[in-house]
């Protein structure tokens, strides 16, 4: 249908009509070997994953609205109205992204749950953007309004494309959610303005920062609307030719030195390669490009081999937030931001979908249980903005009134003077129902582990129920019930991760063996249990002897979780740099951690002697040392932390 918003413009919406079964997820290829499932087939009722839901709804989500209301962002678009917007202006470059992000984290929290007061606050926030919206669909408070820089006159930092992304992925999910409102009229004007200004006979520009790409793709999906994705792969193509100019960290920070196809490993600044790479693969999916999404897969494989931490952050350069060179992976300087993380998780999952490789599903798990789940406090009210894998300095408490500079916050802080990765975990968080599992032809693929019900339709009309009980990660038993079956042949899958050796699947009684990357059953009845058996057992891990910043160390892992050390948990609050720990020495289970067995080395005499002309012998005492999960870390006050431990 075509809805006019505005007597200057006319927008193409989508026809409430067209389809009676909207995927309410946040990606919906239209095609690829594996299918989501939305929102509204998958409950997840509690758990590790279920509390984090809960304390999204309750507190995150509430202190990301307080924060930007507090620092001014919503007024931003007020001020736009009422022509003070150049005077008065508050917020970095694309804090309006900040503002669309928490939109999408209440679209899909509302889609969740029916919260109807969380409605009334999305409204009430749409109520002030929509009249800041120009005639022609523009819509921007950093650019564009008198007194300020004119449209797209930065296209290297302005982020206006950027900040459309934000806005269109939160109008996403309202359509799919079966909402089609004032911000869906507000996204859909805001890219038909795109196409119109960067078109074939327009602005041969692209963003410095990728995002718009992935959310065309996905406007597209949702819309119907051809030249969407026409636009989307336009922006794609123009990516590599030198379209941005040059900058002191070189085009490799945006992407823009060598095209998208002829790259052979993400480079750059971490986030918007992974950015890029997500819209890549979008793109290619719907025009069945396999080339380029071969490209990017191969890409993002080498970056997981080579430039990914163990708690599966990528990014190990701070002065521009980027990848390092292969096994560049400093423990101490890992940025690991929170952003690239969800980023990482987005790339994981469009790859999943589309080759079916269930091994991504590993990668997901990874970045959710030692990243995402990492960044909030347990109260949901500050947020780690980068994630090291060691901490030399106990750092002091943030300030719960104050901004904090993002990359300086040795503790997890209330707001951040960049914002993007608490909204980025709000609305992970609420959609993250969608990366439990998924569907094709013949059957259903359980890919993450957590309490609840999965209704799935099967590609040919059929349909599977499956409850699931877990007290997973902390204990390694998965049961399974088939409520409802196909009365003929299925099959259910279950992932098996690359770290479960030893892993069964009991079915009716009869026990099998269960190697990675999964295990399927056939033909399961309605009453049939099936129960996967997970060694979640404390296990040590070594890396790669090329990455040079961890040789002579060892680390520990416990089922899908990262441990590390913690200076509080040590006698006398000792630092974790006195820690050595005995790698030929049993683990044992300590809670949800481990213990192992470790020496803390004795103050040396002569502390300023930086470098000594010969070897020397370490005294110190024995301890039991307890390990925790990462993402536990800071949360009892300033401590040293580290993963890598070195061995005596």
């Amino acid at each position: 249908m075509t809805h006019t918003v505005n007597d200057a413009h006319t927008v193409t919406q989508p026809d409430s009509g067209t389809s009676t079964h909207l995927t309410v997820a946040p990606v919906a290829p239209g095609t690829g070997s594996l299918r989501p499932l939305g929102i509204d087939k998958v409950r997840i009722s509690g758990g590790f994953w279920g509390h984090r839901q809960q304390l999204n709804r309750d507190a995150i989500i509430p202190h990301i609205a307080r924060w930007q209301e507090r620092v001014g962002w919503h007024a931003n678009f007020d001020a736009v109205v009422n022509g003070t917007i150049a005077a008065s202006r508050t917020g970095r470059e694309f804090s309006d992204s900040e503002v669309y992000k928490l939109l999408e984290a209440m679209s899909w929290e509302i889609a969740r749950t029916g919260d109807q007061e969380l409605e009334r606050r999305l409204q009430a926030i749409v109520d002030r953007i929509e009249p800041a919206q120009q005639p022609d669909g523009y819509l921007n408070t950093r650019h564009g309004n008198p007194g300020q820089p004119p449209r797209y006159s930065d296209l290297e930092w302005g982020h206006e494309l950027y900040c459309y992304g934000h806005l269109i992925q939160a109008a996403v999910a309202r359509i799919r959610s079966g909402h089609h409102d004032r911000l869906v009229e507000i996204a859909c004007r805001a890219a038909d303005h795109i196409c119109d200004t960067f078109g074939p006979t327009g602005l041969a520009g692209i963003c410095g920062h990728p995002e718009i790409e992935t959310a065309l793709v996905e406007l597209y999906r949702a819309t119907g609307q051809s030249r969407y994705l026409r636009q989307a792969r336009l922006f794609l193509d123009r990516r590599g030719r030198h379209s941005l100019q040059d900058i002191e960290y070189g085009r490799s920070y945006f992407q823009d030195d060598i095209p998208i196809a002829d790259a052979q490993v993400l480079r750059g600044h971490a986030v918007r390669a992974l950015y890029l790479a997500a819209g890549a693969v979008d793109a290619a999916v719907e025009e069945q490009d396999r080339s380029l999404a071969e490209a990017v897969e191969h890409q993002y494989q080498r970056a997981l081999r080579r430039r990914t931490y163990l708690t599966g952050g990528m990014g190990s350069h701070h002065q521009d937030e980027a990848f390092g060179d292969d096994f560049e992976l400093p423990p101490d300087r890992a940025y690991c931001e929170t952003c690239a993380g969800v980023a990482s998780i987005m790339v994981s999952w469009r790859l999943l979908l589309a080759t079916g490789n269930l091994g991504y599903a590993d990668t997901i798990e990874r970045t959710l249980y030692n990243v995402i789940a990492a960044s909030p406090s347990t109260d949901g009210t500050a947020f780690f903005y980068t994630n090291p894998l060691q901490q030399r300095v106990a750092g002091q408490p943030s300030d719960p009134d104050e901004v904090s500079p993002r990359a300086h916050a040795q503790l997890r802080a209330p707001w951040f003077e960049v914002s993007c990765c608490p909204p980025n975990v709000a609305r992970t968080l609420a959609q993250l129902a969608t990366y439990v599992a998924t569907t094709s032809t013949d059957g259903v693929q359980v890919l993450q582990y957590v309490p609840g019900e999965i209704s799935a339709a099967l590609g040919d009309g059929r349909h599977a129920h499956l409850s699931v009980s877990t007290r997973y990660p902390d204990d390694g038993e998965v049961a399974v019930t088939v409520v409802g079956a196909p009365r003929d042949s299925w099959t259910l899958t279950l992932r098996i991760p690359a770290w479960a050796e030893g892993a069964t699947v009991e079915v009716d009684g009869k026990v099998a063996q269960a190697h990675a990357p999964s295990h399927t059953v056939h033909d399961a009845a309605a009453g049939s249990r099936i129960t996967l058996r997970l060694p979640i057992a404390p296990r040590w891990t070594v890396a790669n002897p090329k990455v040079d910043a961890v040789r002579g160390t060892i680390a520990v892992e416990r089922g899908p979780l990262v441990l590390c050390a913690e200076s509080v948990d040590l006698p006398d609050g000792a630092d974790v740099q006195a820690l050595r720990i005995d790698s030929t020495q049993p683990l044992r289970a300590l809670g949800d951690g481990a213990a192992a067995a470790g020496t803390l080395l004795a103050p040396q005499e002569d502390t300023e002697q930086l470098y000594r002309p010969d070897a020397y012998a370490e005294d110190g005492r024995d301890i039991e040392l307890p390990l925790i999960p990462y993402y536990r870390w800071a949360n009892r006050g300033p401590s040293t932390m580290r993963v890598w431990i070195p061995t005596r």
